[in-house]
């Protein structure tokens, strides 16, 4: 069994994670990698899922603040061995529902063209794919996604 636990950037199993999630990142990426690690920053996130399968980390995901009414959603990551067991998807609903605890009614995310997993998992789970924004406006290896919550 899967549970989800609410933490911040200062849980130990988030970190390890994330740090495998960039050398994952750091391979897809390419040369675009220092452009997109800037941004990818973990010290300052108060909104973080790790998954735990029997104690052991298998997942995590994270939202911060964008504007006053939308959260986007960052550092999605899980464990090689355990993809495609809908853990990714489960992390996800969960950051949503936080969104709306914490009142706000919209998530945005960047993926990137070498993540297809990543699209297909945001796509199946009613993420549409809008304009890039903000800093990934004129990356053309970027996708970027919103879901307005109900």
């Amino acid at each position: 069994m899967i549970n989800y636990t609410r933490t911040t950037s200062d849980n130990k199993d988030f970190q390890n994670l994330v740090k495998e999630l960039d050398e994952d990142l750091k391979i897809r990426d390419g040369e675009d990698h220092a452009f997109y690690a800037q941004f990818n920053k973990t010290d300052t996130i108060k909104y973080a899922i790790v998954a735990y399968e029997n104690e052991i980390p298998v997942g995590c995901g994270a939202i911060r603040e964008y504007s006053g009414d939308t959260m986007e959603v960052k550092r999605m990551y899980v464990v090689t061995g355990k993809r495609g067991q809908g853990i990714a998807s489960a992390i996800l609903k969960q950051l949503e529902l936080w969104t709306l605890e914490l009142n706000f009614r919209k998530c945005i995310l960047e993926t990137g063209i070498n993540q297809p997993e990543a699209i297909a998992m945001y796509t199946k789970n009613g993420f549409e794919i809008i304009p890039n924004f903000g800093q990934y406006e004129k990356m053309e290896h970027s996708v970027c996604f919103q879901r307005v919550l109900t």
